[in-house]
């Protein structure tokens, strides 16, 4: 498949992320809304990865990507927590209205 196919499928999940996290966040407090959502993404993701790399590949991973991939995954944990919070914090206006 080529990058277009994912591109799409990312943009359609994104939205689909939007919406249901909007919905999501309405009774609950944001953080942990973020916590379970991140815990789903964390055990789909492990999945994902171990069914198509076999575990000895996280030993070869240089010191150098890890730190770039921690700092990554800090830097997006902290913006799903803003993101949460602006959704529970920001009303949803329906098309046309305002």
């Amino acid at each position: 498949m080529s990058w277009i196919y994912w591109s799409l499928l990312s943009a359609l999940f994104a939205a689909a992320t939007a919406i249901l996290a909007k919905l999501g966040v309405a009774n609950i407090n944001s953080n942990l809304a973020t916590a379970i959502r991140t815990s789903v993404v964390f055990f789909l993701a492990w999945g994902i990865a171990l069914a198509e790399v076999p575990v000895s590949a996280i030993t070869g991973l240089s010191r150098r990507t890890l730190m770039f991939l921690v700092l990554s995954g800090l830097a997006t944990g902290l913006s799903w927590v803003c993101y949460f919070r602006a959704l529970q914090l920001g009303e949803a206006l329906a098309r046309g209205s305002r």
